[in-house]
């Protein structure tokens, strides 16, 4: 499995031999865009900056909401959330996407805004990758991100939805949440395998594609 991180909660994930992009967005958020094309695209809430499945090419699946989605190898579950710590009032609901191949589990935390309850966590079960939104404002902040990680205990966290250069809104710095953490390892991308998951925590900070 490979994962590259576009910006904002836009992941590109190369698996199974597909290509899976969560969360797309337009030029609109500042982060620089390159054609894409893909097989399947996730869309945690259609909001401007993660639904912008027009910008991906290749006449993708496009996956919302609940239910389980199989193709060739990969399985993605759609698991029913909140963007608000109020049910949905302010700014409606979220979808937590959790994608199985390769023998990996990663679950894609989307626009989150609320901790999970004891019914979601064992929905979402056992987890290897975890995409979590740290920034605050619009989603769960870095204390809270914290608190889901010690719950869902996975073995790879991967911050996203944060404040950086690029980004035309402001958002909570990424240094609140991985200040928490001993060891914060930076790379451009993330390949991995069953093989290279182990029993330690490790928190990787993937660098957003340039063009």
């Amino acid at each position: 499995m490979k994962i590259w991180w576009r910006g904002h909660a836009s992941f590109i994930i190369e698996t199974a031999g597909k290509r899976i992009i969560t969360d797309p967005f337009n030029d609109k958020l500042g982060y620089p865009m390159a054609p894409l094309t893909a097989e399947l695209v996730t869309v945690s809430h259609e909001h401007w900056d993660h639904d912008a499945v027009e910008t991906i090419q290749g006449h993708p699946q496009i996956i919302r909401g609940t239910g389980t989605t199989t193709l060739d190898g990969i399985t993605i579950q759609g698991i029913a959330s909140f963007h608000d710590h109020k049910g949905g009032r302010e700014r409606g609901p979220n979808t937590i996407f959790k994608v199985t191949a390769e023998d990996l589990r990663l679950v894609h935390l989307g626009d989150l805004g609320h901790p999970l309850t004891a019914v979601q966590l064992e929905e979402i079960g056992a987890v290897d990758i975890l995409m979590v939104p740290v920034g605050g404002t619009f989603t769960i902040d870095a204390r809270e991100a914290l608190a889901l990680v010690q719950e869902l205990q996975p073995k790879i966290v991967i911050p996203m939805h944060f404040s950086t250069p690029h980004l035309s809104f402001s958002l909570a710095p990424l240094e609140q949440f991985t200040s928490a953490f001993d060891q914060v390892i930076k790379k451009p991308s993330l390949e991995i395998g069953r093989q290279d998951i182990s029993d330690h925590l490790k928190v990787i900070v993937l660098d957003y594609l340039s063009g």
